[in-house]
């Protein structure tokens, strides 16, 4: 018969429609910004920078390697090297980004800079209220503002940070000198037996 289709799609809208008066899981409208919907583990807004430990410097598991800033198609991100290293969380030494801006304005989350990072430094943020009212100082983000810590990074993304630091932790594990095995020189004297007498 020829309309069903329009009536059954009308009849489920009414049916939502007036739903949303009498069932609490019906109602889809929030009032923001007092309400704010529960962020999605999934979800991806622009990068961050991670880093472990309480001291953003220190603790920046990026060594500025530059390929998140080769990879990226808008070129949105810019990386200055540093010429010196210094040590990072674990203390190795290692290189470290002089400069490290990423604008946001231009960024275009597609997540390419975090799936060519082979030091998990770069991660994907959940947060989506960005809103600003100067595009060149407030979208144009500095290592300062970028670089957020490891326990963020567990708040937002639960699932995928252990399994990260779970990589991690073998890797330094794998990397750390072994102890040197202690010299047991097994001195053996040959005893003659003597006559008892």
């Amino acid at each position: 018969m020829l309309g069903v289709g329009v009536l059954k799609g009308l009849v489920e809208t009414a049916r939502n429609f007036f739903g949303s008066y009498v069932s609490e899981e019906r109602l889809t409208t929030l009032q923001y910004p007092e309400e704010t919907s529960p962020r999605i583990e999934a979800s991806r807004s622009f990068p961050f920078l991670v880093y472990d430990g309480s001291d953003w410097q220190q603790g920046m598991r990026c060594v500025s390697c530059q390929i998140c800033e080769k990879e990226c198609p808008p070129k949105c991100i810019f990386i200055e090297k540093s010429p010196d290293k210094k040590p990072d969380a674990v203390g190795k030494m290692q290189f470290y980004p002089a400069k490290f801006d990423i604008d946001i304005s231009v960024c275009m989350s597609c997540q390419i800079c975090v799936e060519v990072c082979p030091f998990d430094a770069i991660k994907m943020d959940v947060d989506y209220n960005l809103s600003a009212t100067n595009r060149f100082s407030d979208l144009l983000l500095d290592k300062e503002r970028l670089s957020k810590s490891n326990e963020y990074y567990h708040e937002i993304h639960p699932t995928e940070a252990a399994s990260v630091d779970a990589d991690l932790a073998a890797a330094r594990e794998k990397a750390a000198p072994k102890p040197a095995a202690p010299a047991t020189a097994a001195v053996q004297t040959a005893g003659t037996g003597g006559a008892a007498s």
